[in-house]
């Protein structure tokens, strides 16, 4: 295909920077996870999963503050077909409801246990769940499950900017860099 410069619109300054802020956020979130402790019974909310705890509270701040300018600050929609737009859309609407479930999952899970949730030491989070809570606890396992969720979804919207660059060559991709 040729270069399609119809689409020239490019999101807003806050817009990429929420975008590419909750991106880091997220991967640096996978990286804590993964090398993180197993969490047990009376494990303490030292370390690395400090730093977990805090990491979801900066990304549960950031997609607000994103959804906020999102709803107020509608984007341009691009020039796709039917099935694409379908396919964008329903993988947006996935990607935000991933990115707010799982640490509010992982939030929940933390009340229950008894650990404060705090924005780097600054800004305490409220309880989402009572101590001890079976909802919050199981809220835990649902929360890693959801995560590898959030992990396949944002490969495929990795995949679908790429997709977009290099073989339909239109600028959806340039929009948000």
């Amino acid at each position: 295909m040729v270069e399609n410069h119809s689409q020239s619109y490019v999101y807003s300054p806050v817009a990429r920077v929420l975008h590419w802020l909750i991106a880091g956020l997220i991967l640096a979130q996978f990286i804590i996870g993964w090398t993180m402790p197993d969490v047990h019974r009376d494990t303490l909310p030292t370390g690395e999963i400090a730093w977990h705890l805090s990491v979801g509270a900066a990304i549960v701040a950031a997609m607000v503050l994103r959804i906020i300018w999102r709803v107020t600050h509608a984007p341009e929609p691009a020039k796709l077909s039917p099935t694409l737009m379908f396919a964008s859309k329903a993988t947006h609407l996935l990607l935000y409801g991933l990115l707010l479930a799982v640490p509010l999952a992982g939030w929940a899970n933390a009340s229950a246990r008894g650990w404060m949730v705090n924005l780097f030491g600054m800004l305490p989070f409220p309880a989402l769940a009572a101590k001890g809570s079976s909802v919050g606890m199981a809220l835990g396992d649902i929360h890693s499950v959801l995560a590898w969720v959030l992990f396949a979804v944002i490969a495929l919207h990795i995949a679908a900017a790429f997709f977009h660059r290099f073989v339909l060559r239109d600028s959806v991709l340039r929009r948000m860099l």
